[in-house]
């Protein structure tokens, strides 16, 4: 056993590939993870791997190379771009004397590092758990069972193994308890939202799309945006009045191979992109790469059980493409597809055009008189949030209303709720937003 650094930040990248199959996206984008998680790159060593080695994943000699490389890097850390197994992982650090991080383990630290909500650092402390559990897997090869036989050491004794066991599924145990309540709170949210009919659309895509910066400009709000790899985390959600009311939801970015932990442990998040009506899949148009990033976004969402929800394809970022004009494509393959820059505002109001003729013929809006007789008509009104404005004289209350046209056909069939069946008649609420004021 060799004392293992608590902090490493020179690391040395490892690239396995298939023979005569190297990518170099896959290496770029696993240095952008490295940089995001805080550290700085020394060297990278690709690995041609026609079979893995069940000891060591690379071969015998490869290792050699690796080993050679860290000491002529002063490396501390060694970052190894696929999914090791417990021992492999090990078994590398026994002969490299180095911390060794999987891919899995890697997009693990980044996201302990961004979560910032409660609900995103159970999250995240959950999927780390579930990792380590499998890392205890010869870990502890040095402290072996008491053994009989000696004097003062008889008996059946127990390992620090299955000490660690029981405290981390007691931990688990914890965690999972605790982010359950967070769930139950963020389901009774969804559910009111159902109950109004509110129309539920969530940006999704690949990491550093330009998701937030996307969100931030349609919801005037101020969720952290940054030019790198899962810059956010938390799940954030906002109403939209510039065009027909929506509730608007950003959430977390893909990446390929997205670890299985994640998936499972970011439910609640993902679960946003589940329960849309309509998916914004943000895709960055100056990346070489688009057409993969598009396929393996399909893939996670069709994981979790988004895949059939209807979508639309936003290009953002053309303002890095010479000559790029934003502009509102029809549909090819049941996506339609729209071009902009959320950067500098170019062709956001395609979008809100589009929007606006997704969801506006859900919406009534218009003026309706009731008399003193019909105060529990009004109340009912104001309880869904139905007022915009009231105006109140003797003869009773004047209400300006807009609300979802399933709403008000509920109320209508409600007693005393014919007045409204007047309103259900005449056009869907017009759009609020004003590109001269907005």
């Amino acid at each position: 056993m060799f004392e293992r650094a608590r902090k490493g930040e020179r690391a040395l990248l490892v690239q396995p590939h298939p023979p005569g199959m190297q990518d170099p996206s896959r290496l770029e984008e696993f240095t952008e993870l490295a940089h995001s998680a805080g550290a700085t790159v020394v060297g990278t060593v690709p690995a041609r791997v026609e079979r893995p080695n069940p000891a060591y994943y690379i071969g015998t000699g490869k290792l050699e190379e690796v080993k050679s490389a860290c000491e002529a890097t002063e490396a501390d850390l060694v970052l190894v771009n696929e999914l090791l197994s417990p021992a492999q992982e090990r078994n590398l650090e026994r002969v490299l004397k180095r911390r060794v991080v999987d891919r899995t383990g890697l997009i693990l630290d980044i996201f302990a590092q961004r979560a910032a909500s409660h609900e995103g650092k159970l999250q995240v402390e959950l999927a780390q758990l579930k990792h380590w559990a499998t890392r205890l897997v010869r870990g502890w090869t040095h402290l072996e069972r008491q053994r009989g036989g000696a004097i003062g050491l008889r008996g059946p004794g127990e390992t620090q193994l299955e000490l660690d066991k029981r405290m981390l599924q007691k931990k688990l145990e914890s965690v999972r308890a605790r982010l359950d309540k967070v769930e139950v709170q963020r389901t009774q949210m969804r559910r009111a939202r159902l109950r109004n009919d509110i129309p539920r659309v969530a940006l999704v895509g690949y990491t550093n799309a330009g998701k937030s910066t996307l969100f931030n400009i349609l919801t005037n709000s101020g969720v952290y945006a940054d030019d790198r790899l899962f810059a956010t985390l938390d799940p954030t959600t906002r109403r939209i009045e510039g065009v027909a009311p929506l509730v608007l939801s950003d959430t977390v970015g893909f990446v390929r191979d997205l670890p299985h932990e994640l998936v499972a442990a970011f439910r609640s998040t993902l679960s946003e992109a589940r329960d849309a009506d309509l998916l914004l899949h943000v895709v960055d148009a100056a990346d070489e790469l688009r057409d993969e990033r598009i396929g393996q976004v399909d893939a996670v969402l069709a994981e979790i059980g988004a895949g059939d929800i209807p979508q639309v394809l936003v290009f953002n970022k053309i303002d890095r493409i010479q000559g790029a004009v934003p502009r509102r494509d029809p549909e090819v393959e049941g996506r339609e597809r729209v071009w902009l820059s959320a950067k500098t505002g170019d062709g956001l109001d395609g979008l809100r055009d589009l929007l606006t003729d997704r969801f506006l013929d859900r919406r009534v809006a218009g003026e309706l008189a009731l008399g003193p007789a019909q105060g529990r008509l009004r109340a009912r009104l104001h309880e869904v949030g139905a007022v915009k404005a009231e105006s109140s004289d003797e003869a009773g209350w004047r209400l300006e209303l807009d609300l979802p046209r399933a709403v008000a056909e509920r109320l209508a069939a409600e007693p005393g709720g014919d007045l409204l069946s007047a309103l259900l008649l005449v056009a869907p609420a017009a759009p609020t937003y004003n590109p001269e004021t907005n």
